[in-house]
């Protein structure tokens, strides 16, 4: 699975695209790339309707690869380095949503059975 970025994208229309693949995990866009296996700074968050023109380093358009098998690591690497995108995948834990940190060598597919599991388990523990 790969989704186009266009020159014209806000940073919304990415992110609807990531979650129709991936309902239980989203994307958030960054003024810089976090450090391996440390969070994203939530000052430096940039607003969904941003054009990525205005903040992107690379300005190129394109494919990149969301595909289930890619570890998070791999996808926030690859649009930072092709699209000049720092982006944070997070993943739904119950109410909340987390930053990805400590298991980005896990894969989209993996993080995103994780986020369905944990609404699963609420659900099936206020039953």
């Amino acid at each position: 699975m790969e989704i186009y970025i266009s020159e014209e994208d806000i940073l919304l229309n990415i992110q609807n695209k990531f979650r129709e693949v991936y309902p239980y995990l989203k994307l958030e866009c960054y003024l810089c790339p976090h450090a391996p296996g440390e969070p994203s700074d939530y000052h430096q968050r940039v607003p969904a309707d941003t054009p990525i023109e205005d903040i992107r380093l690379v300005h190129s358009f394109g494919w990149v690869d969301i595909g289930a098998h890619r570890t998070v690591a791999d996808v926030e690497r690859d649009f930072y380095r092709d699209m000049g995108l720092a982006i944070q995948v997070f993943r739904r834990n119950k109410a909340k949503w987390l930053q990805t940190t400590k298991t980005d060598g896990l894969t989209l597919g993996e993080q995103n059975a994780m986020g369905k599991e944990s609404l699963t388990t609420e659900t099936e523990q206020e039953a």
